[in-house]
């Protein structure tokens, strides 16, 4: 028996019909240009885009999230102006006269903090008058300036009619 050549191990396995592997034949059309890219993430250039990205759409979803998160605190606030309204109408009937006095001794109402962080409430009656008269007016104080103060009066007239 021949001992074995040690240059065949070196060679690379050919095809039956005597010609390169077809993997090997692959290799060499197409060789890899840049191999130290392979193991690569990203670029600079390519993370900067991103971030530029992120910045634009930031850019434009975070003041229509502001308004938005306004809007629903108007809501709130709104929806105390009506209550408030409505136990003036109760004190109206079972006394003859309005109040001006949210707390003990009139209406028996406490703003919730969620609301009295973001607006003061204050009652103007005037008794005086034929039929007498109420109006409600929250101003807005802190992030919520930016979006106006409200006023409901006893015909149900509210101001700002857009904020309504």
């Amino acid at each position: 028996m021949q001992a074995p050549d040690p240059t065949d191990a070196m060679r690379l396995p050919t095809n039956r019909s005597g010609g390169d592997h077809p993997d090997i034949a692959e290799r060499r059309i197409a060789p890899r240009r840049f191999p130290w890219r392979a193991a690569a993430g990203f670029t600079l250039i390519e993370l900067m885009i991103v971030v530029a990205i992120i910045g634009i759409l930031a850019a434009i979803a975070y003041p229509s999230y502001q308004e938005h998160i306004r809007r629903g605190h108007r809501a709130e606030a709104k929806s105390q102006m009506m209550e408030i309204a409505n136990r003036e109408q109760q004190f109206f009937l079972a006394n003859r006269s309005y109040t001006s006095t949210l707390g003990t001794g009139g209406l028996n109402y406490a703003l919730p903090t969620e609301t009295a962080t973001r607006y003061t409430a204050a009652v103007a009656v005037d008794n005086a008058g034929t039929p007498p008269t109420f109006t409600i007016t929250f101003t807005a104080i802190g992030a919520q300036v930016p979006d106006g103060n409200l006023t409901l009066n006893s015909q149900g007239v509210k101001t700002p009619p857009e904020k309504w």
